[in-house]
């Protein structure tokens, strides 16, 4: 969260300090933006504890998101900027990025807690299975 801050407010400096820039023709739906944004977070997680098994499958994570959402990065790089140069609507786009991530975390901990309880549940009766 501290680097998305610091990145909003290095981005809220350029933009309040240049000439607004033309909205593109091609531009990224704001609620397709968001969700290309968390995929790209969550991918660059990965790189970081998966990098092995992205390399053996020949996986490029950035065209991965690419093509997964149908655009190309010029498209991508176009509407970043255009949404970079209006800090609060950036703001905005980078905080529900923010809270969708912590609804997934909070979603993956649960199924993670079931889970363990089904094995713990598991494990005690073969247990018992083995006891009688």
């Amino acid at each position: 969260m501290k680097k998305i801050g610091a990145f909003i407010l290095l981005v809220t400096f350029f933009a309040c300090n240049e000439k607004l820039v033309e909205k593109p023709e091609n531009l990224i739906p704001r609620d397709k933006m968001v969700m290309i944004l968390k995929e790209m977070a969550i991918i660059n997680a990965s790189k970081n504890t998966n990098i092995d098994l992205l390399r053996d499958n020949k996986i490029d994570p950035t065209t991965y998101v690419f093509n997964k959402f149908k655009i190309d990065s010029a498209q991508f790089v176009l509407s970043d900027k255009y949404y970079a140069a209006i800090p609060l609507e950036y703001e905005s786009i980078y905080k529900e990025v923010d809270t969708l991530l912590n609804i997934d975390k909070v979603r993956l901990q649960n199924l993670k807690k079931e889970k363990d309880s089904l094995k713990r549940i598991e494990k005690q009766a073969l247990k018992k299975k083995k006891d009688s």
